[in-house]
């Protein structure tokens, strides 16, 4: 298998992510490094706020606001992540600095194509659907979020279905 030894530039993912009909909702750069942030819907899961954040000499990190910060009493659903961390292959839930469970799922660079970031995005999507009727009550507890506008996340889902085997219920 030939090694990809070219860095992938901001350009080919912004183009990617058209390809993929993702429009983001605002992007930032610093020091090489852009972010995009994007809303997408599952089958089940609405309105899942995701970034992507690509270092073209390291790769993309991709990361779903999965739930609102947790209160101290929560401390039932931090071991749900945990376990879901050892159930779930490629995906790795955390607690972010503001108490909020992320979701994220990475691709490093010499990997980086657009069905690698499609598929890392679908994965992220699927997880949010597949695990929502465990944790609905507490990923709503502050807000049901809207529909994003669009199928994409939908589209995505029936693209790369065959490699999401394992997130179906």
């Amino acid at each position: 298998m030939e090694e990809r030894t070219q860095r992938v530039s901001l350009q080919t993912v912004e183009s990617w992510l058209r390809d993929l009909g993702l429009k983001p909702l605002q992007s930032a750069d610093r020091d090489g490094i852009r972010s995009w942030d994007i809303v997408i819907d599952g089958r089940v899961r609405l309105g899942v706020p995701m970034t992507l954040i690509l270092d073209p000499s390291v790769g993309l990190v991709a990361w779903a606001q999965y739930a609102p910060p947790l209160a101290d009493s929560l401390r039932k659903v931090y071991r749900q992540l945990l376990s879901w961390n050892d159930e779930l292959p490629f995906v790795k839930f955390a607690i972010g600095e503001d108490g909020q469970p992320v979701l994220s799922d990475e691709v490093a660079s010499a990997n980086l194509t657009r069905d690698a970031v499609g598929l890392t995005i679908a994965r992220l999507v699927a997880v949010c659907d597949l695990l929502y009727p465990e944790s609905a009550r507490w990923v709503d507890r502050v807000a049901k979020q809207d529909a994003a506008a669009g199928d994409a996340g939908i589209r995505l889902l029936e693209r790369y279905a065959d490699q999401l085997r394992e997130f179906s219920a």
